[in-house]
């Protein structure tokens, strides 16, 4: 570990907070923008144009900003993509980021293609929770959505995670066409295996030249407890972007995310970071700072964390108001964005 760094990003150990007193302790890094699926709603069917090597962050690049956005008071990371596993040395990378914060709480999200030999590794190092992509249990279906027959893979993944006994979550995203029978399916998961099933709405970010925001005739909220009558919501202590719902006889949770509907912003506590280094204050907006540019032009930690800050401080209100911001479109995909 690089001592003068860690001096300069102690200079100043306030924790970073926004103007409207949101403090920010949880950062989303991409470490890559590629991936091994082509799901509908997040890519368009060729994929995206992919960055180039030198566009991207490299591993020592985001250890250095992990380190600084620890100072700031950021105690956990979520490293995602695209999927992070189709970049190599991904399961190394996440053992330095330990290694230089112990303290660091350390989460995944993948679509559990490609991760299944390296979660023995991922158990060993800690981690403390995985974010499983899987949006049905139907093998069809599966292929319809993600573009690619990897189904069996995906639930071999899901028995080792709870084999090896690590905490689990499985988001599926609710798609226009998604039916209450693929919801019953789902959430079986949860009445025999002790995890968490968020239900996700559908959000922008499909990387199409056009997108036309489709309007549900239910709410996810309506939907779940017309099909589960004895739901009943859990309060939580922690900042959660879910709401949490209990069954009886069911060993699990049932969850929603209402990410276009956007009810949580007011007590967001995260920052988004893409494979391109660009720091995002929120999934709507285009961008709040350039970070691969600023980490390259100065070996200055404490100069990097006060730009940071400044960022911080501009933080929009709520997703909403960013969206306007953005003339309420997006041509980003999600892989690109850090899903």
């Amino acid at each position: 570990m690089n001592a003068r760094t860690c001096q300069s990003c102690s200079t100043d150990i306030s924790p970073l907070i926004d103007s409207f007193g949101r403090k920010v302790t949880y950062l989303r890094l991409s470490i890559t923008d590629r991936c091994n699926l082509r799901c509908r709603y997040c890519m368009p069917e060729d994929g995206v144009n992919v960055l180039d090597h030198k566009s991207i962050l490299s591993y020592e690049e985001m250890e250095r900003l992990s380190r600084i956005f620890v100072s700031l008071g950021v105690n956990k990371i979520r490293i995602t993509g695209g999927e992070p596993f189709v970049r190599k040395g991904c399961l190394e990378f996440m053992e330095r980021l330990k290694e230089q914060s112990p303290g660091l709480s350390l989460h995944l999200t993948t679509n559990g293609v490609a991760v299944g030999p390296y979660l023995q590794g991922l158990k060993e190092l800690g981690i403390k929770g995985i974010n499983l992509s899987l949006d049905t249990l139907d093998a069809e279906r599966f292929k319809e959505i993600t573009r690619r027959d990897k189904l069996e893979k995906v639930l071999a993944v899901f028995h080792e995670i709870l084999r090896l006994e690590l905490p689990l979550k499985v988001n599926a995203v609710v798609q226009e066409d998604t039916g209450d029978d693929e919801l019953l399916r789902m959430a079986q998961l949860v009445k025999d295996y002790p995890v968490a099933m968020r239900f996700i709405e559908l959000m922008p970010f499909s990387g199409a030249e056009e997108h036309h925001v489709i309007e549900m005739s239910q709410t996810l909220e309506s939907r779940l407890f017309k099909l589960f009558p004895g739901l009943t919501e859990l309060s939580s202590k922690h900042v959660e972007t879910a709401r949490k719902f209990s069954l009886p006889g069911y060993a699990g949770t049932l969850g929603i995310i209402e990410g276009e509907s956007r009810k949580f912003c007011a007590t967001c506590n995260k920052l988004r970071v893409t494979s391109s280094g660009m720091m995002k204050n929120c999934l709507y907006d285009q961008g709040a700072l350039n970070l691969r540019d600023l980490l390259r032009a100065t070996p200055d930690d404490s100069e990097v964390a006060g730009e940071i800050r400044k960022a911080v401080s501009k933080k929009l209100k709520n997703g909403m108001e960013a969206a306007k911001l953005n003339g309420n479109s997006s041509e980003d995909s999600m892989a690109s964005i850090g899903g």
